[in-house]
């Protein structure tokens, strides 16, 4: 039970990092969502996410996942973070994977948890990996081994797509 309060914690850390760690969003919903103005940040984010804008579907998602400013809804939430993480967004697979994790607007699945909080922990700036590697390694330790080669094979997969083969491509010769 003590764990949650500092999961969340964290979770809204990383996502509130948002804001100061972009590659420079546009500014009011970010903003107002700062400020706690959480309506007002729905409606300045929700034509950015349309748009595709991955930061502007993590925060939104966000909201939606906690009910800041719009109704809760964590299939919202879910199918958000899983836009902006099929973008590569670090922050939204992150996100995604905690949802799997805990199957909260999408069935409950391990994998694709460990699939989503290894691609977090891979994407994401240096300083921001640690925190993504003991979600990932704690939904691990609750996963067999196969599961976890399963998640893993998962992780490659997306990343071989995503980056059209890529380095790990090529070095096992696909």
């Amino acid at each position: 039970m003590m764990r949650r309060p500092t999961t969340a914690i964290a979770v809204l850390a990383v996502v509130v990092g948002i804001a100061a760690a972009d590659a420079r969003p546009p500014g009011e919903g970010w903003a107002a969502f700062a400020r706690g103005d959480y309506v007002r940040a729905a409606r300045l984010l929700a034509p950015m996410a349309q748009r595709g804008h991955p930061h502007a579907m993590t925060l939104l998602g966000y909201m939606y996942d906690n009910g800041f400013g719009v109704a809760q809804s964590y299939e919202i939430a879910a199918e958000l973070y899983g836009d902006a993480a099929e973008r590569g967004e670090p922050r939204a697979q992150h996100l995604l994977g905690l949802a799997y994790d805990k199957g909260r607007g999408v069935s409950q699945d391990d994998v694709l948890a460990y699939k989503w909080l290894s691609l977090a922990a891979a994407m994401a700036p240096i300083r921001e990996r640690e925190p993504y590697l003991r979600i990932r390694n704690a939904v691990a330790s609750k996963m067999s081994h196969d599961q976890i080669i399963d998640g893993q094979r998962l992780a490659i997969e997306w990343q071989q797509r995503s980056s059209g083969g890529g380095a790990v491509a090529r070095a096992s010769g696909l």
